[in-house]
């Protein structure tokens, strides 16, 4: 018998997160009957009642609202939008990338063979010449 309560009150706390979820997670337009903070308020005083009461009569029916579960048409509903792409997850990005490490490897190696030809070039010298600075 104590486990059939355990698992009772399992279930009365795991609808009582999801109710809660659910509210916070709504939009202002979702919420009928009673403000956002009143329904906080019932769903954590009165777990069973509250979150019964919050799926039954707290929310827009399914129904009515424009989310699908399956995308049909454009994929998107009217109030939904294609999300950014993660900049990892972006093919433009990620070559532009590539195309700027390839332009910076191309300036550092220019620099790095016009400073050997300088050191050569004072190697080259005669000795006398040396100390004097190029002009």
């Amino acid at each position: 018998m104590a486990r059939l309560y355990g698992l009772l009150f399992l279930a009365q706390v795991v609808l009582a997160v999801f109710a809660l979820i659910s509210c916070l997670s709504a939009e202002d337009g979702e919420i009928r009957a009673l403000p956002r903070i009143a329904w906080v308020l019932i769903i954590l005083f009165f777990p069973l009642i509250g979150s019964i009461a919050w799926f039954a009569a707290g929310r827009e029916p399914s129904a009515r609202r424009s989310r699908t579960a399956w995308p049909m048409g454009n994929g998107f509903s009217e109030r939904e939008r294609p999300r950014p792409v993660a900049p990892d997850d972006d093919p433009a990005f990620l070559s532009s990338l590539a195309d700027r490490a390839r332009r910076e490897d191309q300036e550092r190696l220019r620099r790095w063979e016009e400073d050997l030809r300088r050191r050569e070039d004072e190697l080259r010298r005669p000795d006398g010449d040396r100390d004097r600075p190029e002009v």
